[in-house]
């Protein structure tokens, strides 16, 4: 079976001044299709670094990074964000919502990229947010949402495209416990749905959601193993 990401020997080193920065090296990765993995390791650890990579946001300084089977390591940054817009749908910390825009703008926003026409972003981004449980919030603009309603507006929005692969990075970094556990229920549904989940977190409550850890440590890999104690994250009535 082919790989969805395929990492190999992948390095990344930073030029800072006179000093030489391995943020990772030479780690070698496959994550298959409908992978629930999750990505952790302290500061300096290099999993921000392969996030990035993973992402389509950096390139490595070498190795080889395979996503569907096409080889991205060496493309330009034009190819990239059509890679990106294709294959990633993000989602962040921070929500990154465009304030003076509605949910439902919001939510449209990677299709004007794709060229979709107006009327039909808009029944898709619509779709989406009713998925998400945001059917009568569509004209809310963020400011006039909770947290949780914001970070449901940037995975509908991650979600629009029909992406490969969902990178969500501290997606609860910001919010309560209560809430946290809300938007765990959402991932759960949107894996069972078929999609592979890449979350990056410092949680460990959180990593146990996923059925995959790898773990992070100067560069490298330093495990990677299955979840044995999957925390099933079920809506609570």
């Amino acid at each position: 079976m082919q790989a969805l990401i395929s990492f190999r020997e992948l390095k990344k080193t930073y030029v800072m001044g006179e000093t030489e920065v391995k943020a990772l090296q030479s780690v070698s990765l496959d994550i298959f299709k409908n992978e629930y993995v999750a990505l952790m390791g302290p500061s300096g650890s290099g999993k921000s670094t392969l996030m990035n990579v993973l992402g389509c946001l950096d390139t490595p300084t070498s190795g080889e990074y395979f996503l569907n089977g096409t080889n991205v390591s060496s493309m330009t940054d034009a190819e990239l964000a059509e890679v990106r817009n294709k294959e990633i749908g993000f989602v962040f910390q921070t929500f990154n919502l465009l304030p003076r825009l509605s949910a439902l703008e919001n939510v449209a926003l990677p299709l004007v990229y794709a060229g979709v026409s107006k009327n039909a972003r808009l029944e898709k981004a619509k779709e989406m947010l009713v998925a998400v449980g945001l059917g009568d919030r569509m004209d809310h603009n963020p400011n006039e949402l909770s947290g949780g309603q914001r970070q449901r507006v940037a995975i509908a929005r991650a979600m629009v495209n029909d992406p490969s692969i969902i990178l969500a990075d501290e997606p609860t970094g910001n919010l309560d416990s209560k809430t946290s556990y809300e938007i765990m229920v959402l991932f759960e549904k949107i894996h069972k749905q078929g999609n592979t989940i890449i979350l990056v977190t410092h949680e460990p409550d959180i990593a146990d959601h996923a059925h995959r850890i790898v773990r992070m440590r100067d560069g490298w890999i330093d495990r990677d193993y299955k979840n044995e104690n999957i925390t099933t994250a079920v809506a609570v009535k």
